[in-house]
C-alpha cells in the first residue's frame, strides 16, 4: 500500500487532497498545526479509513516538528511514496515589502521554502531505497517566470525560489524514480477550497474564463495524477490551475 504524507491536510485544499488519496486506497499521514477540534471531526468522518490514516501535529516552520512528522510517518507505515507540501503560510493583509516585519519575512521563507527542503531531506533516503517517490510543491501563477507580485513580496520570493528547488530535485532524483512537480492554484477562495467540481459548475463565475471557480477537487485530481506510477514522464513541471484567470496583480493601482 502506497503512503502519502500531506502537510496542512485537514483544511482547505489539503483536506480535499487527503480525501482523494484515501479514496484511492493510499495510507495517509496528515499534518496539522493546532486545530484539534477539526481533527476530532475528521476522525469520525473518515472512520472507515482509520487503519490507514495518521494525524500528526506540528508547525512546518519548526524543524523539530518536521523531524517528528517524518519519523512518526515512517514508524506507522514503513514507507513514504508521496510528499505533498500543501502547507504554505500566507499574509492576507496588503502591505509593501518595506512594511514587513522581520518575523513576517522569516515565517514566509521558513514555511514556504525551507520546510520543503527539510522534509525533502527527511524523506528522500526512503524514496531512493524504494526507487520511487513523488514530491509535490505549490506555487502561484507564473511563478516560474519570477514576476513581481504587489503586496505579496515575501510569499512570492519564497515560491519563486521553490520553483528552482522543485526543478532541481526533479533533475537530481530522476535516476531514483523520484519526480517533483509544482502546482499553482488559481483564485480558490472560501468554501470552494473544500468543494467538488460538480458544485462549482452550478455557480457562474464571470471573472474566470472557463465560467466557474476552481475547487479543492481540481487540485486534488492533479496531485493524485502526478503521484501515479505511470506519471513519471511529468517531472520538473510548473502547472497552473487557474481556469484562465489572471490571479496576480489584479489590484495594482
Amino acid at each position: 500500500m502506497k503512503h502519502a504524507l500531506i502537510t496542512a491536510g485537514t483544511k482547505g485544499l489539503g483536506r480535499k487532497v487527503t480525501e482523494h488519496f484515501l479514496q484511492k486506497g493510499y495510507a495517509v499521514t496528515v499534518n496539522y498545526r493546532s486545530d484539534e477540534e477539526t481533527v476530532s471531526k475528521l476522525r469520525s468522518i473518515w472512520e472507515q479509513y482509520s487503519d490507514r490514516l495518521l494525524f500528526v501535529k506540528g508547525d512546518v516552520t519548526k524543524k523539530e516538528d518536521l523531524q517528528h512528522l517524518a519519523a512518526e510517518s515512517l514508524k506507522r507505515f514503513g514507507r513514504i511514496d508521496c510528499l505533498v507540501n500543501n502547507a504554505g503560510p500566507y499574509i492576507f493583509s496588503r502591505k509593501k515589502l518595506a512594511d514587513y516585519t522581520e518575523d513576517e519575512w522569516e515565517e514566509m521563507i521558513l514555511g514556504n521554502l525551507s520546510a520543503v527542503f527539510y522534509l525533502f531531506k527527511l524523506t528522500v533516503k526512503t524514496m531512493r531505497e524504494q526507487r520511487f517517490g513523488r514530491i509535490i510543491t505549490y506555487g502561484f501563477q507564473d511563478a516560474d517566470h519570477a514576476p513581481g507580485w504587489v503586496y505579496r513580496s515575501a510569499f512570492s520570493a519564497a515560491k519563486v525560489g521553490l520553483v528552482s528547488l522543485t526543478k532541481t530535485i526533479a533533475l537530481e532524483e530522476a535516476e531514483y524514480g523520484i519526480t517533483a512537480n509544482m502546482i499553482c492554484p488559481g483564485n480558490i477562495l472560501g468554501e470552494m477550497k473544500e468543494a467538488d467540481i460538480s458544485y462549482a459548475k452550478k455557480i457562474r463565475d464571470p471573472e474566470t474564463p472557463v465560467g466557474r471557480s476552481g475547487t479543492g477537487e481540481d487540485i486534488a485530481r492533479l496531485v493524485t495524477f502526478l503521484c501515479e506510477e505511470d506519471s513519471d514522464m511529468v517531472t520538473g513541471s510548473v502547472i497552473s490551475v487557474t481556469g484562465g484567470r489572471d490571479v496576480i496583480n489584479r489590484y495594482r493601482k
